[in-house]
């Protein structure tokens, strides 16, 4: 094993001692839970019992109500509007029938909600979506919460839907838990040409029929979409810690080699379960070392803003506290490996092929830059990710990959990379601290010295720029879009406005409370800010022309002139929140953390 790099068991340290007391208590409640009758089957009163096994095929019934086999709990997030969870249909059929080949029994627990980003992007539901991970969070744990189970399947890939999976198992830390991927869809139309239309169709350039055909040719099917947002960043991200078969995120839903890997995760599943003889709790399985690593394979692939947000709130649910300056300074050494789009005209079938997150692991644990002890739920370490699967009859055989890039265009190794730091940066200054992507970000735009234009939504944005307004050196202000104020959605429907003004030869960049899209392209966006403007941020106090800097370089976010006794101009997070279910989800807006928190709920105590 390579010696782990110096700054990142100095961060790895600081977590660690950050979480001391926290850490303790949530493995302490998973002790509790072990040792506690709830969750063993032969004490749980026969009435009980019966209703566990009541609906289940005779011969199961016998092995569920005695507690002879073990017995797997899946959790769902399937429906046939999201192509990426389609696939899902008929995997639990398929768990079923391969548990009972394997001596356990496997059962329906739960679905989960499963909004799609892409669909609600510039609209309002997207006010639902950041909250949705916590609704995810406790569905998850309701389909678990029945204690009859051995080990549990999660079946959930796009951009809340893992991280509430992930946290709602959590909360059942003592489960051996897989987490099975379906896989992207095939490639369609190319990123840059479907960008292009989008950016022609904000000119008046091309009409909404041509670019809906735009659009249904590069969502054209059933798996991920497959540009680098948070959906396939979560892929990586649960691959790098471990809770997937190795090399199994971006295989095609409906290859052989996909169903091979189905069959390989139920097999999982029955051999770590709580009655056999390799054990492996998801909350025990998971720690320190595992985010740490998570970040790390963020910054190497250049991947989702939206895990600034995910990745602490799902780290809070294992009692681990992880601030956005463990980014920041894990960023300053994680070189940056992959180019997908938007970071590269590259998609993840491409990125896959090209050797794919065997590769980004094996380079990265060869160079000290992965800590390779860390526990999964295959193999002895993280080290046993590096495999090349072959199938051969219809099952997978595995070999000790070669850590080889086969397009240097997409996958470079660390000692030549596509830049010498990873693809975020987190900015600090008078107005407060925020998130910037700058993967995709070219050099000379990665600072910016204007005058603010200051908005309350992103429609206002749009108005401005049907009228020419926005055409000049700008730093466009959109406040009051926070996870208090109003669930803080993306503002992903801004990318082509903002990208046609950057290619007229302004100097434009975005600062918000809100979020950009897990996608966010070659504008400067500084999002995230925090203290966001309905908690009385600074954000909130700015007004036209007065002077922003943003310095992505650096790491600074200033306001030129003294606002220490100016008012908050923000709205009233209320008066627009009452429709299109947002009004249900007022109490969780209400108690929302910061964005460095994670957003939605705290988990940690």
């Amino acid at each position: 094993m390579t010696e782990l790099h110096p700054e990142i068991k100095n961060v790895l340290d600081r977590i660690i001692n950050r979480s001391e007391d926290t850490r303790k208590k949530y493995l302490k409640s998973i002790d509790d839970m072990e040792n506690s009758n709830e969750i063993n089957r032969n004490t749980i009163s026969c009435s009980n019992m019966a209703h566990v096994a009541a609906s289940t095929p005779k011969s199961d019934q016998l092995n569920i109500l005695m507690n002879k086999k073990p017995n797997l709990g899946i959790v769902s997030s399937y429906n046939d509007m999201l192509s990426a969870h389609k696939p899902y249909e008929n995997y639990p059929s398929l768990i079923k029938s391969i548990s009972n080949q394997h001596g356990a029994t496997a059962q329906m627990a739960g679905g989960v909600p499963a909004m799609c980003d892409g669909i609600t992007q510039g609209r309002i539901g997207m006010e639902l979506s950041l909250m949705s991970r916590d609704v995810i969070a406790m569905s998850t744990a309701i389909a678990l919460s029945h204690g009859v189970y051995d080990a549990a399947i999660c079946l959930g890939i796009c951009d809340k839907i893992i991280p509430g999976l992930f946290i709602g198992a959590l909360s059942f830390g003592y489960l051996p838990v897989v987490f099975m991927p379906a896989g992207p869809m095939s490639s369609g139309l190319p990123n840059e040409e479907k960008a292009n239309i989008r950016k022609a169709f904000a000119k008046g350039e091309v009409t909404r029929e041509e670019l809906i055909k735009a659009e249904s040719k590069a969502y054209h099917g059933e798996g991920t979409c497959t540009f680098y947002g948070t959906a396939n960043s979560n892929q990586i991200i649960m691959e790098i810690m471990g809770v997937h078969i190795p090399g199994a995120a971006f295989v095609h839903p409906y290859s052989d080699l996909r169903h091979a890997y189905n069959v390989l995760a139920v097999e999982q599943a029955v051999k770590i379960n709580r009655k056999g003889n390799d054990v492996r709790p998801l909350g025990k399985i998971i720690d320190e070392r595992s985010f740490v690593n998570a970040i790390i394979g963020l910054l190497a692939t250049g991947g989702s803003t939206n895990h600034t947000l995910h990745l602490p709130a799902m780290a809070a649910a294992a009692g681990i506290e992880i601030l956005w300056e463990d980014f920041d300074d894990l960023s300053k050494i994680i070189p940056l490996l992959s180019k997908v789009y938007p970071n590269g005209s590259a998609d993840i079938n491409q990125f896959h092929a090209a050797g794919g997150i065997s590769f980004i692991i094996g380079e990265l644990l060869n160079n000290g830059l992965l800590d390779g002890s860390a526990k999964t739920i295959w193999g002895k370490n993280l080290y046993d990710y590096i495999s090349e699967p072959t199938l051969e009859n219809s099952k997978i055989n595995w070999n000790k990959s070669q850590v080889k890039s086969f397009d240097l265009d997409i996958l470079r190794y660390v000692k030549k990379p596509h830049q010498n730091n990873g693809g975020l940066k987190m900015l600090n200054g008078n107005i407060g601290k925020c998130v910037a992507k700058i993967s995709a970000v070219k050099e000379e735009f990665r600072y910016i010295k204007e005058k603010a234009l200051v908005f309350d939504d992103q429609e206002e944005v749009k108005k401005a720029y049907e009228k020419g307004i926005l055409n000049r050196n700008v730093v466009i202000v959109v406040r009051n879009q926070g996870p208090k104020a109003n669930g803080m959605p993306e503002l992903h429907s801004l990318t082509p406005i903002l990208s046609n003004i950057q290619d007229l030869g302004f100097k434009v960049a975005l600062l918000t409370d809100g979020r950009m899209s897990g996608a966010s392209g070659k504008i400067l966006s500084a999002i995230h800010v925090t203290p966001e403007a309905i908690d009385d941020g600074v954000i909130g106090k700015i007004k036209d022309d007065d002077k922003i800097e943003i310095d992505a370089n650096n790491g600074k976010l200033n306001i030129f002139i003294d606002i220490s006794k100016r008012k908050n101009f923000s709205l009233c997070s209320t008066k627009s929140n009452s429709s299109f279910g947002r009004n249900i989800f007022k109490t969780l807006r209400m108690h929302s953390v910061s964005s460095e928190k994670g957003g939605g709920i705290r988990l940690i105590e």
